[in-house]
């Protein structure tokens, strides 16, 4: 029995077929300029329905694959042929209508086709949205940014109002958010933890960013409050531990110098952390004190305390400028010596002078809330403080695309095993104080007792 042959569609025919799609003509005589601009939109309509008719003939042939070719007889086959129905797939960031064939299983239900669930993804419709939008374009003028598709399929295709693309948004970046607050944690070499707090719209959220032995810098989470308080940067840093993150050997934490980001790191890690206060922060503070011409020049006198890669010297420095503001300005006075030892964290641990000025600063971390900033800044009215965070969130991991290693990675290593070592001996000294208090003469006699 011979194979019958399928007819084939002659040449001249398909250069009709294929201007007809187009719906253009093409004159020889045209020159280039004349016919870039004459075939732009024709072009894109003939990718765009031939583009169809592939993914026509891609689900045809996955159905003919499953349950054989149409009208023939096969008693082994799993479903039967029951005519399209309509559907659409994605194109150029729209719906576009497609009629899809159907076909039902012999036990009951429709037939899945995976060529048209890999079309009909809406996965990169939300994703399109999301680009667009953090790249600053209004929900209303996507419209004006789609890809032409022609003038046929631009009055049939669906999707691109404002309200669904703002769905789409919705939807993708809660779902991204999602997954930035649940990341495992275990599997990460943490070396620094950096916290700070922004306010959006009287809402203060406070984020946590790591840097890991290797420089790399990954935004972890968010946490949100009525103020920068204890209880919202426990919870925060509560939430961190549970998904995994390592702190047992030590972990050097920045901050900004606020007492209730040291209060809750002392309750959350104890003995554990080393912190490392702001210098830049310690200085606006001071500054903001003192009368202008005075605050310009301590200003410059902190600095070179604070960058003194001795910091015994730099200590004493700094000491010695509180006491010269003691009498005529008690409060600013009052605010340098707050916390002043913990300035110098980085520069007693002996480490190079270029990692110490990457890391004795909350620069990095302002950097990607500035991201949020610039990215929520188009948002005219905050509905809830889930938006909120979900707003810092997409705005986190905008940031984290354009991360680069912090400055004097090479030396993070010797961060490592410093901190690490402090953190040891602090720990030793700790089991010993509470050895000696435990083998007192007066505990002897009240246990005998």
């Amino acid at each position: 029995m011979t194979k019958k042959k399928l007819p084939v569609m002659p040449a001249q025919k398909r250069d009709e077929e294929a201007k007809r799609l187009a719906g253009l003509t093409v004159n020889p005589t045209m020159d280039l300029s004349e016919l870039s601009s004459s075939i732009r939109d024709g072009l894109m309509a003939f990718c765009c329905n031939a583009g169809l008719l592939v993914v026509a003939e891609m689900m045809e042939a996955e159905l003919t694959e499953l349950i054989g070719p149409k009208g023939a007889h096969n008693v082994e086959r799993i479903a039967s042929r029951n005519g399209s129905a309509s559907g659409s797939v994605i194109l150029g960031g729209r719906r576009a209508p497609i009629a899809r064939p159907r076909a039902t299983r012999s036990e009951g239900g429709e037939l899945t086709l995976d060529s048209y669930a890999v079309f009909t993804n809406a996965d990169l419709l939300s994703e399109l949205a999301t680009e667009r939008m953090l790249a600053g374009v209004a929900t209303r003028r996507h419209v004006l940014v789609q890809d032409p598709i022609g003038e046929e399929l631009e009055q049939v295709a669906k999707g691109d109002s404002k309200s669904a693309i703002s769905r789409r948004f919705v939807s993708a970046t809660t779902k991204k958010v999602d997954e930035l607050l649940h990341r495992d944690l275990s599997g990460l070499d943490t070396a620094v933890l950096m916290i700070d707090g922004m306010i959006f719209e009287g809402t203060c959220v406070v984020v946590a960013l790591l840097i890991l032995a290797d420089g790399a810098k990954v935004p972890v989470g968010l946490w949100d409050g009525d103020t920068e308080n204890t209880v919202v940067v426990r919870d925060l840093l509560a939430d961190l531990v549970e998904r995994g993150l390592r702190y047992e050997t030590g972990i050097l934490c920045v901050i900004d110098g606020g007492k209730a980001l040291a209060a809750g790191i002392k309750r959350v890690f104890g003995r554990h952390a080393l912190v490392q206060r702001c210098v830049l922060h310690k200085r606006r503070n001071i500054s903001d004190y003192l009368p202008k011409d005075l605050g310009a020049i301590t200003d410059r006198q902190l600095k070179v305390a604070f960058n003194d890669e001795d910091a015994k010297r730099g200590l004493r420095v700094a000491k010695g400028i509180a006491k010269r503001l003691e009498a005529d300005h008690p409060s600013a006075a009052r605010s340098l010596r707050e916390g002043l030892d913990e300035m110098f964290t980085l520069r007693r641990l002996g480490l190079p002078d270029l990692l110490c000025r990457s890391l004795n600063s909350t620069n990095m971390i302002e950097s990607m809330i500035g991201t949020c900033k610039v990215l929520s800044g188009r948002v005219k009215r905050w509905r809830d403080t889930k938006m909120v965070c979900r707003w810092v969130g997409a705005g986190l991991l905008e940031a984290e695309r354009s991360f680069r290693r912090i400055k004097g990675y090479k030396h993070m290593d010797l961060l490592v095993t410093a901190v690490r070592k402090e953190v040891a001996q602090r720990l030793v000294k700790e089991q010993e104080e509470i050895t000696t208090t435990t083998d007192t003469p007066d505990n002897y006699d009240q246990a005998a007792a």
